[in-house]
């Protein structure tokens, strides 16, 4: 197996501490990707590569009908335990479970660049209506943050962090042109443990030995028991949201 493929793979393992130190997504975010399709309260979403519901409770609290499709089953089941009034289907980007034209919008978390973008493509066109949202969204670390850029650094290991400009593979002719927009956020974190945890969960981390793994825990939490910020009691970590969306093309 490549280490792409190990890395989108890792995550079963560690569903539970994904669920609890992933940030979850800004309602704001939400609602931008969506306001292509106007004033409609109830809509139907499918949240693709769902994970453990980080998104999915979002769209579920705005009050939309949602259809979470998650291919690993220790991520589906976490989702299933921790998130209630949601369809949750066994499933891949690239082989979508529902009805053609059957949802108005389709939601990605921090998963588009797991993708085979030339058959999820059409798979995602598939199963939208005509004027159909696709929004792909991730959570990043605020770079404008001294002492976060710094704690990247002191993270860095032998697997580079996971990063792709969504914009060039977002095309494709059943879809209208790119929009993009970032949207401020923020996670709360109660000690330099939890915040070394959340770092835990990126694949870049899960796919290292326990010896390298130990080797940067140690010094990412030597760096923030000695940063103002992040040495006492809770903090919270700046984050920003980037949001790209397009539009189903009328047939």
């Amino acid at each position: 197996m490549d280490l792409h493929a190990r890395r989108a793979d890792s995550f079963g393992a560690q569903a539970h501490a994904y669920a609890e130190h992933r940030p979850d997504y800004p309602v704001a975010a939400i609602r931008w990707a969506l306001e292509p399709l106007g004033t409609a309260e109830r809509l139907e979403v499918l949240d693709l590569a769902a994970g453990t519901g980080k998104l999915t409770a979002g769209l579920v609290a705005e009050g939309h009908h949602v259809t979470a499709v998650e291919p690993n089953e220790q991520m589906l089941s976490e989702l299933v335990r921790r998130v209630h009034d949601v369809r949750a289907l066994p499933g891949h980007a690239e082989h979508i479970p529902v009805r053609d034209e059957s949802v108005d919008a389709v939601f990605v978390g921090t998963a588009f660049h797991w993708f085979d973008q030339e058959k999820a493509l059409p798979e995602i066109a598939r199963v939208l209506r005509p004027g159909g949202v696709l929004a792909a969204m991730w959570i990043l670390p605020d770079p404008d943050v001294e002492w976060l850029a710094e704690l990247e650094r002191v993270s860095t290991g032998s697997v580079e962090s996971q990063k792709q400009d969504p914009t060039g593979v977002m095309t494709h002719a059943a879809f209208r042109e790119v929009e993009w927009k970032t949207f401020p956020h923020a996670q709360r974190r109660e000690s330099p443990e939890e915040l070394v945890a959340t770092v835990n969960t990126h694949s870049r981390m899960l796919v290292v030995d326990d010896e390298e793994r130990g080797a940067i825990n140690e010094k990412m939490l030597a760096f923030l028991r000695s940063r103002p910020e992040t040495s006492n009691g809770p903090f919270d970590v700046p984050l920003r949201a980037e949001v790209f969306r397009v539009v189903r093309a009328n047939d």
